[in-house]
Formats: structure tokens, C-alpha cells, sequence
């Protein structure tokens, strides 16, 4: 890891933006569990869980939300490529294994 990196600031603004976007999405998900999980006696709802779970990922932008984040958190990093053609985070990620598809 880069000298630059081994400690990164971020702003007090940027860090509670960061920190609205996972509030809002793990208060959000936590409530659809409950609502489902504790209200429906005796029978579990799992097929309206996954359809509310689905349609709250689509509908609130899940995705594009998760990408603001990642940008406001590296934001600050020293980007520099090593000698491995990858900067910090590159090579940090490299190691996470991502979703597949079935049988892959």
C-alpha cells in the first residue's frame, strides 16, 4: 500500500453523506424483514419478502446508491498504480469473490 493511503481523512460532510446511504438502506431492510418476519403469524410470507426486497432494490436505486458510496469513501485515495499495473483499491478488491451465476 501507498505511504499516501495508509491514512486517508475524509470530510465531516462527505462522511455523513456516506454514512445517510448505508442508514437508510440497512434501517430500510431491517424494517421489511420485521414486517414480514414478526406480522405474519403463523405462515412466513417469503415470496411477498423477496418481491418487497426486490422491488425496494430497484425502486430506491440500490445499486446507483452503493456506487455514490464507493465513490465518496475512495475519494481521497492516491490512485498511483504499483508495479502490478493496479492501484490500492484495485488490488484490494481483486481478492473478494463476487456472485455468480449458478454452475459458474
Amino acid at each position: 500500500m501507498l505511504k499516501d493511503n495508509e491514512e486517508i481523512t475524509i470530510s465531516g460532510e462527505n462522511l455523513i453523506d456516506a454514512l445517510s446511504i448505508i442508514e437508510f438502506f440497512l434501517i430500510s431492510f431491517k424494517n421489511i424483514t420485521r414486517y414480514y418476519y414478526d406480522n405474519v403469524y403463523p405462515d412466513i410470507d417469503r415470496v411477498g419478502y423477496e418481491k418487497e426486497i426486490a422491488r425496494f432494490i430497484d425502486n430506491k436505486h440500490l445499486i446507483q446508491e452503493l456506487a455514490r458510496l464507493r465513490a465518496i469513501l475512495s475519494e481521497n485515495f492516491n490512485d498511483e498504480l504499483g508495479i502490478d499495473d493496479m492501484d490500492d483499491i484495485e488490488r484490494a478488491m481483486e481478492k473478494i469473490k463476487y456472485w455468480e451465476k449458478p454452475g459458474d
